[in-house]
């Protein structure tokens, strides 16, 4: 298991709910939302710490690409609720458990996410799940009453101490197209 950056582990299974309103400013609260989440559970290296090696600081880097690349994914999902269902994203939900995070949007649209074949180089709209599809190392969504839950899953952000541990080998993402579900589907690896 990879130690944090300072402090205990957060415990095991940490969840915290964001529940919206409106959309007006989800995806603005939804990105505060989830840095917040990513700074406590030591995502993101703290702002002031001692002296860091060469390696360290190329560590720091590479979690801060992480959480970006996890504030834009999430960032994503509140869009496509807050554009194609009616009354707009109901709830975020971050569940953290060191090992991975997964990212959970709930919406009352019944309809499946799919990727579209091909949306417009340059112009906007149509790309968020591509996205997605690129940097989480699984997505995929699930009905939920009169809607559904989209999610997404990515693995925990490089240990800043790893050097001085064992390392927990890469597991690359398998790019894959898939085709839109007729029943809940899970896009993984």
């Amino acid at each position: 298991m990879n130690r944090p950056v300072n402090g205990p582990l957060p415990a095991p299974g940490r969840t915290r709910l964001l529940a919206f309103g409106s959309s007006a400013g989800a995806v603005r609260r939804s990105r505060e939302f989830t840095r917040d989440a990513l700074v406590s559970w030591h995502w993101l290296p703290a702002a002031a710490e001692e002296q860091r090696t060469a390696e360290e600081q190329q560590t720091d880097q590479e979690r801060r690409t992480a959480a970006e690349d996890v504030l834009l994914m999430v960032s994503e999902l509140v869009t496509n609720a807050c554009r194609h269902a009616p009354g707009g994203v109901r709830e975020l939900r971050l569940n953290w458990d060191g090992v991975r995070l997964r990212a959970e949007v709930a919406d009352a649209c019944p309809i499946p996410p799919g990727l579209l074949r091909s949306a417009a180089p340059g112009w906007p709209g149509g790309h968020g799940l591509r996205v997605v599809d690129r940097l989480a190392r699984a997505w995929g969504w699930a009905p939920e009453g009169r809607g559904k839950r989209v999610w997404l899953e990515v693995p925990a952000p490089p240990d800043r101490h790893a050097h001085r541990a064992r390392r927990v080998p890469h597991i690359p993402h398998v790019h894959h197209t898939p085709h839109i579900p007729q029943a809940p589907r899970t896009h993984r690896d």
